[in-house]
């Protein structure tokens, strides 16, 4: 799909909303419909699918080598140079600050909307899910690179470290967040950030991280034991396997959000753990580490065809540790892609 056909749909969503030009100015919007990727830049794009650019000088270079299709502007105040362009625009208000909404009100009328380009990112191109497939597949290497290293006496930080050199060894532009490193007791804590503490003999280990490529990002969690592990820790690994497990197989086009949460989800309350998960169970990545659909028991809405999906529930015990598995996966007609392929079962290292 190329930028002009993106472009397109978003043009197809404007009349509902009595608009003749959005203005686009969150810059990971920009750069889904234009190719751009930049610090200040702003597109409009009109009901007939016309768009125009606007950038400063550090980038308008650039803009003429990837954007060709579309009419540029060099200006430093890009939302302002293109406002008086069209009639009645609309602007993100989830994105544009209440100021500059207001100094551009002042000069024309303006309508809101929210979450509307990110709507139309929700189902993916080819040639992005093909980006987010290459970016999995380093996240997985780096992974079977660096499993082998964690042993007592490693730290948290250490494991991290490792694994983001690989991913940009291995030709990520960068991790695609900041990655998570936890173990032992640290475990029942969903985020944790990598610490200085050192791996102990029959330590679970959990590792949530993901490349950069391309500008898109994977996303894969999986949990090791260090040591034979005892009888609570195998229990709680199997259960989240089988929910995950549940989670993956409810998600085709046409589930909604809150049924893929509840498949999953169900396996663990029927097991006792229900207030032991508590997070969502999973979100859309893209261009973006979350971003819409997001799973969860009380959100909205159906997946469609080619949508990136995290399934990812765990298990948290306070002052024990945890369990977390995720996968990224791609919705399609005849069941789910899996793009993060590592194995589930459960490491002994």
């Amino acid at each position: 799909m190329t930028h002009a056909s993106r472009r397109a749909r978003l043009a197809a969503a404007l009349p509902e909303h009595d608009v003749t030009a959005l203005l686009v100015t969150r810059p990971v919007n920009v750069r889904y419909l234009t190719g751009l990727a930049s610090s200040n830049a702003a597109v409009l794009v009109t009901v007939e699918g016309d768009a125009v650019l606007a950038t400063d000088s550090r980038y308008i270079e650039t803009a003429r080598r990837l954007c060709p299709d579309v009419e540029l502007v060099e200006a430093r105040d890009v939302a302002g140079t293109l406002a008086g362009r069209a009639g009645r625009i609309a602007i993100e208000a989830d994105h544009m600050a209440v100021a500059e909404f207001e100094r551009l009100r002042a000069e024309r009328p303006l309508a809101a909307v929210i979450g509307l380009v990110q709507g139309v990112r929700t189902v993916k191109d080819e040639g992005e899910i093909e980006s987010l497939r290459r970016a999995c597949a380093i996240t997985d290497e780096a992974f079977s690179l660096v499993i082998g290293r964690i042993a007592p006496g490693v730290t948290e930080r250490e494991i991290a470290r490792w694994l983001e050199f690989r991913m940009m060894e291995l030709g990520a532009e960068k991790p695609a967040f900041d990655s998570i490193v936890a173990s032992g007791p640290n475990g029942s804590i969903p985020h944790h950030a990598p610490s200085g503490r050192p791996v102990e003999r029959g330590d679970l280990v959990t590792v949530d991280f993901g490349a950069l490529f391309d500008g898109y990002h994977a996303d894969m969690t999986r949990t090791v034991a260090v040591g034979e592990p005892a009888g609570w820790q195998r229990e709680i690994y199997e259960l989240v396997r089988q929910a995950q497990r549940a989670g993956r197989h409810a998600v085709r086009p046409g589930a909604t959000a809150h049924d893929v949460d509840a498949a999953a989800r169900g396996v663990i309350a029927q097991a006792g753990h229900a207030p032991h998960f508590e997070h969502g169970l999973g979100h859309g990545v893209g261009l973006e580490i979350h971003e819409l659909p997001f799973l969860g028991p009380d959100r909205t809405g159906r997946l469609e065809d080619r949508v990136p999906i995290t399934v990812e529930p765990g298990v948290y015990l306070p002052g024990r540790g945890g369990v977390r598995i995720e996968d990224t996966l791609v919705t399609r007609d005849d069941g789910p892609e899996l793009l993060t392929l590592t194995t589930k079962e459960l490491l002994v290292l």
